[in-house]
């Protein structure tokens, strides 16, 4: 694997004492290191400036907090004008292993997906080792980020340890994307409209450095207005913009026929409650069989929206102009 192939931008923010050490055990597959700092109040930028001789490592410096996301985007810029193919996304914690970037960006080097991510779930000794209420929030977001992308196969959506195609990169809409702890989730999306295929990578993350500010119980509140929103926007565009099928006629039928039996059975239980009348059998049937029909139609489109998660790799499609804009700043 040539060192022209890879770029890593690692954001900053109160990593001062972990972040050297991270770039010390970048090995020489890579070939561009972006530290951002984002205005970390420990200078974590100085710091590299000050201490760190690697000549592959460039330092960018935010005036204002701009958050994860923020950060990751400026560096993503960064690197958009070296020659790097793959972009790998390292946070600047110590949490992920640099020993696993070459492993990480192999499936895109090979043309098999157009991003890669981390996956802290895929062994049975990993889990374990996870704080429980790192398990249980994390659980919860999996599901929503499985909703609002359209990547059911996926877990670890708070994972930060990924890796993207330069030409699939150059097709994200960069200003668009969540600026916070909603990045990762929010590119998801992004990459789920695009089309591009998503492989994960099994991973050992370690927790007894400086804790992660990230606190998955508390973020779940705003997390799921972002998915809820993201999710809105998936399905009208891939079922009714983009195209339509039996599927989108699932969709259309499924929620109304559940509210009204849902409804109609709930306004005639609550008056058999008041006046003591048993309700009729063709009252239970009324609203039994919305019920089941439009549970029915709701399974068949979720069935439908699985078999529907991208399987091609689109970046060795891309190329042309994408590939050659990619190289001024975006």
């Amino acid at each position: 694997m040539s060192m022209a192939h890879i770029a890593v931008v690692i954001p900053c923010f109160r990593v001062a004492d972990q972040v050297l050490p991270l770039i010390a055990g970048i090995g020489p597959e890579v070939g561009w290191i972006y530290v951002v700092d984002d205005a970390c109040p420990e200078r974590s930028g100085e710091r590299v400036r000050a201490q760190c001789t690697d000549p592959r490592v460039e330092v960018i410096a935010h005036s204002e907090n701009q958050g994860v996301g923020g950060a990751v985007v400026s560096g993503y810029r960064a690197a958009l004008r070296s020659p790097a193919q793959v972009i790998v996304k390292l946070d600047g914690d110590g949490q992920m292993n640099p020993a696993l970037i070459a492993r990480l960006a192999a499936p895109i080097l090979a043309g098999r997906a157009d991003y890669s991510k981390g996956n802290r779930f895929h062994r049975v000794a990993d889990v374990s080792a996870m704080p429980p209420v790192r398990l249980v929030g994390n659980v919860v977001l999996s599901f929503l980020t499985k909703m609002s992308s359209g990547y059911w196969q996926l877990f670890d959506p708070t994972n930060g340890f990924t890796a993207i195609h330069r030409e699939v990169l150059a097709e994200v809409p960069l200003e668009a994307l969540a600026r916070r702890y909603f990045f990762e989730s929010d590119l998801l999306y992004q990459l789920n409209q695009l089309r591009a295929v998503v492989s994960e990578m099994p991973m050992t993350a370690v927790y007894d450095g400086a804790p992660s500010s990230l606190r998955p119980l508390r973020v779940i509140a705003p997390f799921a207005r972002g998915h809820l929103r993201n999710f809105a926007r998936r399905i009208v565009y891939s079922y009714f913009l983009r195209g339509f099928s039996p599927a989108s006629i699932e969709l259309l039928l499924a929620p109304p026929l559940l509210l009204f039996g849902v409804s109609f059975g709930l306004w005639h239980w609550s008056q058999s409650v008041q006046t003591g009348a048993t309700a009729s059998a063709g009252t239970v049937m009324l609203a039994t069989l919305p019920i089941l029909l439009g549970t029915q139609l709701l399974l068949s489109w979720l069935n439908f929206d699985v078999a529907a998660e991208p399987k091609t790799p689109i970046h060795p499609g891309l190329g042309g102009e994408s590939a050659s804009s990619s190289q001024s700043p975006t």
